[in-house]
């Protein structure tokens, strides 16, 4: 079997593939600190649970945005599965273009996700993650990577609202009855949930218009993933597919190309 990594700022999620079906799935919260065995015993339980252990895996696969967490998980693939991991990088060739000025700088989480949107919907696309960051990502109808934007996630922009403003403060991150907020709670959920949706809206708008050959804003499909992808999609009506399994599907699919 072919566990799937993809290592987030905020979670990291586990699939367990046998062949192209995926059999279990998790998700753990990102700690920097813990080492190679703490992880080692937080995974086998998992496993355990689910009736399965780590000698089971037949091969590793992982993306990681986290560089110092990146040789915790190799390790943890060699000592307890006997397995070298494979880690996604722009230097391998899965078919992807990175047609930006500094591949080198580009999360490899983006890139997996690349692969899996225009493998199971097809271009062009537009990725969007609600996570830590909002991060919009541009594929081309051939599968290309174009670009995309980056801009502070609903959590940053809730914390920096609270603890700039001393008569503010934090508020759950559910939309409000009606954008015209009639309290404090409201008129922060309105600005900051509203605010959000309104940025990701013009965003699309924008970068619809800087895709090759795009005559009809249907022709580009859009996609949503991430931890915060169901409280967004709900109140943006130009989300079509929400994936939370998108960039471990990328992962099963590089796999499947690294192997022929």
């Amino acid at each position: 079997m072919l566990l799937a990594i993809d290592i987030s700022n905020s979670n990291i999620k586990f699939g367990l593939y046998d062949d192209a079906k995926m059999k279990q799935h998790w998700v753990v919260s990102t700690a920097r600190q813990r080492t190679t065995d703490e992880y080692a015993m937080v995974l086998g339980d998992l496993f355990r649970h689910a009736g399965y252990y780590l000698t089971d895996v037949d091969d590793i696969i992982l993306s990681s945005v986290v560089p110092p967490l990146t040789p915790v998980f190799q390790e943890l693939a060699l000592r307890y599965c006997d397995k070298e991991a494979f880690v996604i990088s722009h230097e391998l060739d899965l078919g992807v273009k990175l047609l930006i000025d500094n591949p080198w700088e580009l999360g490899s989480d983006r890139i997996v996700t690349t692969l899996a949107a225009h493998h199971i919907y097809g271009g062009p696309a537009i990725i969007i993650a609600f996570s830590t960051a909002t991060t919009f990502d541009v594929v081309s109808s051939e599968g290309d990577f174009l670009g995309g934007a980056i801009a502070p996630g609903l959590m940053i922009s809730a914390e920096a609202l609270s603890s700039a403003a001393s008569r503010l403060y934090r508020v759950d991150m559910t939309p409000p009855r009606s954008p015209l907020g009639k309290n404090t709670i409201e008129n922060m959920q309105s600005g900051i949930i509203y605010g959000h949706v309104g940025l990701v809206q013009g965003l699309l708008g924008r970068l619809r218009k800087e895709i090759p050959g795009v005559t009809n804003d249907s022709e580009v499909k859009v996609i949503a993933h991430g931890g915060l992808a169901q409280l967004m999609a709900p109140i943006i009506p130009e989300i079509q597919y929400v994936n939370q399994y998108l960039p471990l599907e990328g992962l099963r699919r590089a796999y499947d190309i690294l192997h022929g």
